[in-house]
This record gives C-alpha cells, sequence and structure tokens, in this order.
C-alpha cells in the first residue's frame, strides 16, 4: 500500500481496481469523467493487471457492453453524470429484471447547481424508479469503501448497485492507502452458463419483478443490520443531562458533511457565549435506497421534530413522511416541502449553519461575531458577473459566424446540442436558439423544416456528440427527406468534459490506435448527398462552405474542421496597428472573442475620441479571425505560415 493524495473521482477509481473490477465503461460527463480517465492511467502504467477500459460511444453501448462482461461472472463498473443514465435507461431497466452475475457498479456523479448539466435530476429516484440499491457518500474517504461494498452487495443479491456521488465528494481531494498494483478478480471457470435466465421473455420479467420486490426488502435490512452496509448510516447523539432527545437531525450525501461542520460550529460559538444548545440526534443516510426502516425506527423513537438536509429532491423527507404514514408516528417532519431546506442547488455550511440555529431554538447563533472581508471590498456589493465564453481562438466561433454571414438576411433558426458550442448563444454571435439534450438539435431542426419551411433549419453538433447520439437522427433526416443543413464542429476531441478521445479521433483508452471513423463517410453512407468543408478560421472558405449547404434542398453537411485550442501550441498573438484602429469596435461585436478588448481612453490618428481595441497578448493564440473581421487591416498575424503548420500536426 501507499499513501498517496488523490481526488475523490480518483479514489473512487482506485477502489473498483482493488475490488477486483475487470471491465470498466463509461462515456465522459462532469463530474465523473475522472473514474475512467485513473483507470486507463493505471493500466498504461501497469498497476491495474487484467482489466479492459473504454470510452464507449455513449451510455447505453457502455452499459450494454458490461452487461455481456458480467454475465460471464466479470466485476464491471460503469461510469456517466446523471444526465447519462437517462441514455443507460432502457438496458439499466431491463437488467434489474435478468439480474446479473459478476458484481456491476453503477457510478453515476449528480451535478447539484447545476454546475455543468442540462438538469439538477437526482439519480436517488432513478434508483428507486428503476428498482435498483443506491448508495450515497457524504465524503471521498465514505465513498471509497461504499466502492468495494458496492461489488460485494451486487454479487450476493445479484443486482446492479448504484454509487452516487455528487460534485464536491467527485472533486474533493484527501490522502488515501491505495494497492500500489492491482488485479482483475478471476473469471469463474464455468464463464456464461446457458439457461432462459438471460432471456428478458414476459415469463421471465414476471419472475424477475418478484425477485426484485423479495432482494430488496432484504437490503433494506441488510442496511440496518449487517456491520459493513449499517457503517454508512451512522447515528450519533447529543444529550443534555436531564433532558429529553426531542430533535432530529436527517441528512444525506455531501449535506452531512455539511451539516457535522455546521454542528461543531454551533457548538463552538454556543460554548463561547454561555448558550445551552438542546439535545439533538443526528442520522447520516447513506444508503438511500431501499430505505433503512429499521435504523429510521430507532432513530426517530421519542423525537417530536426532524429536520431533513439534502440536495436536489426531497428523497429521504419522502421516506420519514412515508414512515410516520405507516407506524402512526408523531415526529413532525421539517425540510425543502415546508420550506425550512434549499429546494435546489447546492447546499453549504453556512445555510446549514442558519437553519440548525433556528430549528434548535438558538437563531442568534448563526450570526458570527465579526465578518471577515478581504482587500478592502465591500461585502454588500456582488462580485461582477462573469458569464462563460468560448476561448480564444476556439474554432467553433468561425463557424457560429460564417454560417451566419453566409444566411444574411433569410430567416433560419439554429438548433444547438450539448458541448462546448452551446456558448454559441451568447451574444454577440447568437447562434444557438435550442437546445435540449444531447443528439436533440439534429432531429429538432427536422421539426422546425417541416412546421416552418420559410426559416431555414440548422443544427450544430460536436463530432464526439455525433457518434454518441446524432446517428439516428442523421438516418432520420434521410428517410424523410428533411430539408436542413448539419453544421458538424469538428475539433478532434470531446472538449467540454476534458479532452477525451472518442471514435473519430481513434485513440482507445487501452492505448490502441485504431483508424479513425469518417463522420464524412458515415454521412454519405445514410444518404447525404451534399456535403462541404472548410476550416473555420478560414473566413471566406467557411461562408463560401456554408452558402452551397444552406442552398441545397433536402438533408446537407457541413463539416468544420479545426483542432480545439487545448491540443496544439498557441502561436505568437495576433498585432493590433493602433495608427489605424478606428475604434469601430467590429472584431469585439462581430466575433466577441476574449481576446480583444477595448481601451476608451485611448487615442488614436484614426479612432479620435472612440476608443481603441487592443489584444490581450496573455489570452491571444493568434488564431488570426479577427484580422478577416476588421474592415481596416488593422490586425495582422505573426508568422502565419509556421502557426498553421503546428496547427496541422496537432
Amino acid at each position: 500500500m501507499t499513501k498517496k493524495l488523490l481526488m475523490g473521482n480518483e479514489a473512487f477509481a482506485h477502489a473498483a481496481l482493488e475490488a477486483g473490477v475487470r471491465v470498466v465503461a463509461g462515456y465522459p460527463g462532469t463530474p465523473s469523467s475522472e473514474v475512467t480517465e485513473t483507470v486507463a492511467k493505471l493500466h498504461a502504467s501497469g498497476a491495474a493487471q487484467g482489466i479492459h477500459v473504454e470510452w464507449s460511444t455513449n451510455e447505453k453501448s457502455a452499459l450494454e457492453l458490461l452487461a455481456g462482461a458480467s454475465y460471464c461472472g466479470a466485476r464491471t463498473l460503469f461510469t456517466c453524470k446523471q444526465v447519462g443514465l437517462n441514455v443507460a435507461s432502457d438496458p439499466l431497466m431491463s437488467l434489474n429484471y435478468v439480474g446479473v452475475k459478476g458484481g456491476t457498479v453503477l457510478f453515476v456523479a449528480d451535478d447539484p447547481g447545476p454546475i455543468s448539466s442540462q438538469t439538477e435530476q437526482d439519480t436517488r429516484r432513478f434508483g428507486n424508479f428503476a428498482k435498483v440499491p443506491v448508495l450515497d457518500p457524504a465524503t471521498p474517504d465514505q465513498g471509497f469503501d461504499m466502492m468495494k461494498a458496492a461489488f460485494e452487495l451486487s454479487e450476493r443479491y445479484k443486482t446492479p448497485v448504484i454509487v452516487r456521488p455528487t460534485t464536491r465528494v467527485c472533486h474533493a481531494s484527501t490522502f488515501f492507502d491505495v494497492a500500489e498494483e492491482t488485479h482483475a478478480k478471476p473469471i469463474p471457470e464455468e464463464g456464461f452458463e446457458h439457461g432462459p435466465r438471460w432471456v428478458i421473455f414476459p415469463k421471465r420479467a414476471f419472475e424477475g419483478h418478484g425477485e426484485i420486490n423479495e432482494r430488496l426488502r432484504a437490503i433494506a435490512v441488510d442496511y440496518s443490520t449487517n456491520p459493513v452496509l449499517s457503517a454508512f448510516n451512522p447515528v450519533d447523539e447529543r444529550r443534555v443531562a436531564g433532558q429529553l432527545t426531542r430533535h432530529g437531525i436527517v441528512a444525506g450525501g455531501v449535506s452531512a458533511a455539511y451539516a457535522l461542520e455546521a454542528l461543531r460550529l454551533l457548538e463552538e460559538r454556543a460554548s463561547e457565549r454561555g448558550v445551552q444548545l438542546p439535545s439533538y440526534r443526528f442520522w447520516q443516510v447513506g444508503t438511500p435506497f431501499p430505505f433503512p426502516e429499521r435504523t429510521c425506527a430507532e432513530f426517530t423513537k421519542g423525537l417530536a421534530d426532524v429536520l431533513v438536509l439534502e440536495e436536489l429532491d426531497h428523497v429521504l423527507e419522502d421516506e420519514l413522511l412515508a414512515f410516520a404514514g405507516r407506524t402512526h408516528a408523531e415526529y413532525n417532519t421539517h425540510g425543502k416541502l415546508t420550506g425550512e431546506a434549499r429546494d435546489r442547488g447546492e447546499n453549504d455550511v453556512d445555510d446549514i449553519l442558519a437553519r440548525l440555529a433556528v430549528y434548535l431554538g438558538v437563531p442568534e447563533l448563526a450570526e458570527a461575531e465579526e465578518a471577515t472581508t478581504y482587500d478592502n471590498a465591500d461585502p454588500k456589493q456582488p462580485l461582477p458577473v462573469r458569464p462563460p465564453v468560448l476561448c480564444p481562438g476556439c474554432p467553433h466561433r468561425g463557424s457560429f459566424y460564417a454560417v451566419k454571414r453566409a444566411l444574411g438576411k433569410k430567416p433560419a433558426v439554429f438548433c444547438g446540442d450539448i458541448g462546448c458550442y452551446t456558448l454559441g448563444n451568447a451574444m454577440p454571435l447568437d447562434a444557438v436558439d435550442t437546445c435540449l439534450c444531447m443528439g436533440a438539435g439534429i432531429t429538432m431542426a427536422q421539426g422546425f423544416s417541416v412546421i416552418e419551411p420559410q426559416k431555414k433549419a440548422l443544427a450544430f453538433v460536436g463530432d464526439s456528440t455525433f457518434f454518441a447520439s446524432g446517428l439516428p437522427g442523421i438516418v432520420n433526416a434521410v428517410y424523410n427527406g428533411h430539408d436542413f443543413t448539419l453544421c458538424v464542429l469538428d475539433n478532434a476531441t470531446t472538449a467540454m468534459t476534458g479532452s477525451q478521445p472518442h471514435p473519430g479521433t481513434g485513440v482507445t483508452l487501452m492505448g490502441e490506435r485504431r483508424k479513425p471513423v469518417s463522420i464524412e463517410a458515415v454521412l454519405k453512407a445514410v444518404g447525404f448527398e451534399c456535403i462541404v468543408h472548410a476550416d473555420p478560421l478560414n473566413l471566406q472558405q467557411s461562408i463560401d462552405a456554408a452558402r452551397e449547404a444552406i442552398d441545397f434542398e433536402g438533408p446537407s453537411a457541413i463539416m468544420f474542421e479545426s483542432p480545439c485550442v487545448q491540443l496544439f501550441k498557441p502561436a505568437a498573438p495576433v498585432v493590433l496597428d493602433a495608427q489605424r484602429c478606428t475604434g469601430c469596435k467590429k472584431c469585439i461585436t462581430e466575433i466577441g472573442c476574449p481576446g480583444i478588448g477595448f481601451d476608451t481612453d485611448a487615442r488614436g490618428p484614426k479612432s479620435g475620441e472612440r476608443g481603441q481595441a487592443f489584444i490581450d497578448a496573455g489570452q491571444c493564440n493568434g488564431c488570426g479571425l479577427c484580422t478577416q473581421v476588421c474592415p481596416f487591416d488593422c490586425i495582422s498575424v505573426v508568422d502565419a505560415a509556421s502557426a498553421a503548420s503546428e496547427k496541422k500536426e496537432a
């Protein structure tokens, strides 16, 4: 064993490997991506022996692959973020009915906020809906233990098991003792055993449903009595001599860690000010589904009130209400449903402290004695809003701009998709009208073309998303003859989630290089007759290509091809000639690159009192798009040939 400082996701990968996982598959999505990436790094270094790891084309493909491996007896790990589980829901719902052989753990990272997602959906709800057990860690340390326990639980009951950390647990860091080398658990000698249990006919599904119901009842008991699993549901009590404990506090996930810290601060403040806190009982629910009712019965005994602290949905609150109804318990439940806890987004220590102070009858302890400010900042003044923008030099900026230039005054609707390019909705580009879910832009554009044929419908999709969920939409377009233009923003990576490879790159996590899957070949194969190519940083070329595709009747495609700025070394910043700048601001108002600023105090022979643009050398990567936008040739590229050569190599 060796001690390492690890991010939560890195630690979860080590835990799965130490548990003997043999096959790991998923699709990248923040905040889950580092689990699979860590497994791949450890495999490449030789530290993880006997495993297969891959980024699958999407979550559905990943889980189906793992189902096959599990049927042979291999321990398998699936990774995704909360919306990714939607894509995998089809196989998951049936897999639970069929059952598994090798331990099958679904690592599904939820994103309260949301910080980088379309939704705040709660995977605990999904586990209940799918009738799949859920483990919900409060800290990376607990998540490490839960990952190992989840494999054992899965094999004991032949069920998939969900481990559901949230963003702060995934990305927090601490020290772990981890094995220097791991080996996958051996496959049982018999391997896959043929039999009717693996074929989900109606009769098998009926039997499977009964098996599910029986094992959920048994797992709920295990959550309360099994030494390993019950440790994830600790109960603690603070007693005041001669006083009955009438207040209960229930928390799940990272909110349990926040609540414990808030209680510690309250105790500290109470001691300093000579205030007496009432007795209270605290319960962390680390196994929210199936709900550990035996522990709940012990916890709620004698309580008059229970405050529930959790992120996203009122899952634990619902369970406590239902338990009180069934058992005619006398406690009152407080939380999201009563307006006494946040109804969305992330919790934090300060907010929970304030709510606990009111709940425990000591509201005066909610305020610290002295507020700390930094750098003479006025705490009453809000921080400036910094909206997300495309990176300086991002090729997507050129793609959006060229399409709008090509359209001119022609009415159009721009259907976006999931990825960095969703930021094309921001001004001044204003080129994304819709964004629903991965791949939806392609088929939504077809819907617009049916109802509003007077408008040109365009769909923007990234190269990774094209493979993940765009294929059915392009087939639908050809089959039904929809008139729309597909804009493929091919930057040679899955940029938004950390630059992971995809089928179009030919790079795999096992270290092998495959022949890249050609998007153009796929489009031709399904029947696209108009496919044009352009470098989005070559403005005129891109405008001409866009016009050709837009004017075509029927499904057409523009392949905008230029690598992500994260994949190559930046070129020298462009140079702006202050003697020629007129202060027209077109370089700013047309493309909105953060590498260009404007100095209202600058003066020049042609700008007069208007101010002048300037280049932020710390951000500009020399892409040269602005040089083609400036109407007065004030901006020029330094050593353009060298920059183009470096990009081509990247």
